[in-house]
């Protein structure tokens, strides 16, 4: 169903409708596939495994996003637009005439594709849990699940420092380009190139946080919070290229090292408190909060005159100074309601769902 979404939204846009719509539409069967992703690991998998797996969908989900950057920029480059615009089907006009058309139309082939790898997806024993018709029920359902994931003391810690990741990844992509034209002279093109070093750098630290951490180990990470943020400010000092990409490769790095085992601690927590779909869809909505909330500070501080290295500075400060506060939050848990945190420690270690 998401993919035919996705699949609308493309055609929405070759059909010359307003490209914020046609995004938005692709979005919706983005974020109504993403619960489906990351929540069927929890029924197909016992906890001992999450780790492991998320640390495979992140690089791989990066992979496929840095190859999509690549692929992207080839379809409608010089080498392969000729080629796909002289591709005709037999007795049918297809009315695609530019190099950005014919790059959509692909796009749709890729989604059906995708839709086809789904239908290999083994189906599982877990019950479906009805969803309501009524949007109020749906609305307080929802709050409902967010208050209860927010309430579980480790479930609260998981959430807030995946939030506060992806609110940093997400801005990260925007932040690298003022920042590489004023530290570098970099052009846009070029600056992207380094956002994708920060991608390859994630990708990396997910793979090895796969193969070295554990579940009830996941809060261990929190201080690479902290580290990403000093990172972050670290920067600025940065004036070549040599010292800027193992730089950003660290940066993604620590972030990917923090991120897997703290989403899999997440999908556990939710996945015992109201199932694993509900628990992504409240993560997902949390984190999107958060990559607006931190845009918009970032945006506002760039709006009051602040120069590129001066916001990016007090950027990483506040990102920094907000994982201390989670570590805190963490510690004082473990003081003020050790026999409940170690209770759910002892879940997390169980391999029984």
């Amino acid at each position: 169903i998401s993919n035919t979404i996705k699949v609308s939204g493309c055609l929405l846009m070759l059909f010359g409708s307003h490209p914020l719509l046609t995004y938005a539409v692709v979005g919706l069967g983005a974020a109504a596939y993403s619960p489906a992703k990351y929540g069927i690991l929890t029924e197909l998998l016992p906890p001992s495994q999450l780790v492991k797996a998320n640390g495979w969908i992140e690089g791989l989900t990066i992979a496929s996003i840095i190859l999509g950057i690549l692929l992207g920029g080839q379809l409608v480059g010089p080498l392969l637009a000729p080629m796909m615009l002289g591709f005709d089907l037999p007795l049918i006009t297809t009315g695609i005439d530019t190099a950005p058309e014919a790059a959509i139309a692909s796009m749709v082939f890729v989604y059906i594709l995708a839709a086809i790898f789904n239908l290999y997806i083994p189906r599982t024993e877990s019950p479906l849990v009805p969803m309501g018709r009524n949007v109020a029920f749906l609305v307080r359902d929802f709050a409902q699940c967010n208050s209860r994931l927010w309430g579980d003391k480790l479930g609260q810690i998981s959430l807030a420092t995946t939030t506060m990741f992806w609110g940093v990844g997400g801005n990260l992509r925007i932040i690298v380009f003022p920042w590489a034209a004023a530290a570098l002279g970099y052009t846009t093109t070029q600056a992207s190139s380094l956002a994708g070093v920060v991608s390859i750098g994630v990708a990396v630290g997910a793979v090895v946080a796969s193969v070295r951490m554990r579940l009830d180990k996941a809060t261990r990470g929190i201080p690479l919070g902290i580290l990403m943020g000093l990172l972050v400010v670290g920067g600025n000092v940065i004036r070549d290229l040599w010292v800027a990409v193992p730089f950003l490769m660290l940066l993604g790095l620590a972030g990917g090292y923090l991120v897997v085992p703290m989403n899999a601690l997440l999908q556990h927590r939710g996945h015992n408190l109201m199932g694993a779909g509900r628990s992504i869809a409240v993560q997902n909505f949390n984190e999107q909060a958060c990559i607006l909330g931190l845009g918009a500070f970032y945006t506002g501080m760039t709006k009051l005159g602040l120069s590129a290295f001066t916001a990016i500075a007090v950027f990483g400060l506040v990102v920094a100074g907000v994982m201390e506060l989670i570590r805190r939050w963490h510690n004082r848990n473990c003081v003020v309601h050790r026999d409940e945190v170690e209770r759910l420690l002892a879940i997390a270690r169980s391999d029984r769902h």
